[in-house]
């Protein structure tokens, strides 16, 4: 009997706070403008900027890229090699690169980068643990092949985005395959309407003493980087594994092949920066938002970033992980897939971070801890506020604080977001953001 009431007062709760989501819906006016993302200024998508107050990137002098290129600093092109060429014509002069079609940065395949006698087979023989332990790093012909053969990858698939620069892709279906995009010790960078393949690290490291001596593959290559660099818009991409995903990576040692690193991280001094409307798919290392704890030199009162209106979905971790930085994030979507429902966690709260969430959409599968939305790393005070589970109003920091009282969070982030154009009720959320967000569906 217990239970049945149990189970009926859930339903009318949810059923309430549907009610509420509809009476909200009918109340606003111009509803179906409501849900379409806004538009930035201007007509022409290679020469829209970043609209006044839409997130830190908005800061200061604001994030144009390559609007002001003139016509011989506007280039279309459909191979890796045409790509990088482009890049690198006019230094930092404003420029506009349309992608169109997908585009290999790995079109020959791994072979092509092998060197000094590399072979897989006989680097599984040289490193299993059976043989070589776990007390010390990979050393050997073998590692050292893997080394040279790494470095000739690296050499191609790192492409360095210069200052003042938009990249835009034309339609719906042109992106970059297995390239990793530099925004490195620059200034003024917009990347969008781009379909963007993780790169697949052909000669992963294994480590025999990482995990607690039990050993790790780790990869390298993030599909997009952000170093250093201030004033960079990210917006209305899809990026994913795509043809490589991790759940169809081979098993070594007992553990997984990792070929794959971050989707997009910002690190190392980069600051005023906004991510919109963007889908993430598929992946297990998502963002780091400053990657170390001993970067306070370079990181501290920097790491100034805005997420908004993306969506995460089959993300295992790290949306975002964050050091350092005031990162606002808001009305976003996250998807967890019961496959990952053990194993996640979104937000991350590192060292000194102040992280300000508000405004979420959460989806879980039945079963899953609340509680492991927020991974506490470092003691860092936190906003959470106003984000939805599942349709329904949920305080994430009481929730983790109950369930996992080792690692208790402290609320207060210590600033308030004041760059916000808008902000759609969580309940929205789901419908306005898948609506909304990846690739083709900038205006």
């Amino acid at each position: 009997m217990h239970a049945r009431k149990w189970h009926d007062h859930d339903r009318l709760t949810r059923y309430g706070t549907l009610l509420g989501c509809t009476a909200l819906v009918l109340s606003l006016t111009g509803v179906a403008a409501q849900a379409q993302p806004q538009s930035p200024r201007g007509t022409d998508l290679t020469r829209q900027t970043l609209g006044a107050g839409d997130g830190w990137g908005s800061y200061g002098t604001g994030t144009t890229g390559g609007a002001a290129a003139d016509a011989e600093h506007v280039y279309t092109v459909t191979t890796w090699a045409q790509f990088k060429a482009a890049l690198a014509a006019g230094g930092s002069a404003p420029k506009i690169i349309r992608v169109q079609g997908m585009i290999d940065a790995v079109s020959e395949g791994c072979d092509a980068f092998e060197a000094g006698g590399y072979d897989l087979q006989q680097y599984l023989k040289d490193y299993d643990p059976a043989v070589y332990g776990n007390d010390k790093v990979a050393m050997g012909p073998q590692e050292d092949a893997r080394v040279a053969s790494a470095a000739n990858q690296d050499s191609v698939i790192k492409a360095n985005i210069p200052s003042n620069t938009t990249i835009v892709g034309v339609g719906k279906n042109s992106g970059i395959l297995g390239g990793s995009l530099q925004i490195k010790a620059v200034s003024n960078v917009i990347v969008r309407n781009l379909t963007i393949e993780a790169p697949l690290d052909c000669f992963p490291k294994w480590d025999p003493t990482d995990d607690n001596n039990t050993g790790n593959w780790n990869s390298e290559y993030d599909a997009v980087v952000v170093y250093g660099t201030d004033h960079v818009w990210i917006d209305h991409n899809t990026l994913t594994d795509g043809r490589y995903p991790d759940s169809e990576r081979p098993v070594y040692f007992g553990k997984v092949f990792q070929q794959h690193d971050g989707l997009t991280d910002i690190v190392r001094g980069a600051n005023y920066v906004t991510v919109s409307w963007n889908s993430f798919e598929n992946h297990d290392k998502n963002m780091l938002i400053g990657n170390s704890d001993s970067t306070a030199t370079t990181d501290s009162g920097k790491l100034k970033v805005t997420m908004h209106h993306n969506r995460f979905d089959g993300i295992l971790q790290r949306s975002p992980r964050v050091r350092f930085g005031q990162v606002d994030v808001y009305n976003n979507h996250y998807v967890v897939e019961e496959a990952q429902k053990e194993e996640y966690y979104l937000f991350g709260v590192g060292k000194e971070s102040q992280l300000y969430a508000s405004d979420n959409a959460i989806s879980l599968p039945p079963g899953t801890s609340v509680g492991k939305v927020i991974k506490k790393w470092s003691e860092a005070p936190l906003t959470a506020e106003n984000n939805y589970v599942n349709g329904r109003p949920v305080d994430l920091i009481a929730v983790h604080n109950a369930e996992i009282p080792a690692e208790t969070l402290q609320s207060g982030a210590g600033w308030t977001p004041t760059l916000r154009t808008r902000v759609d009720p969580p309940c929205l959320v789901p419908s306005v953001v898948d609506r909304g967000a990846g690739v083709g569906r900038a205006r």
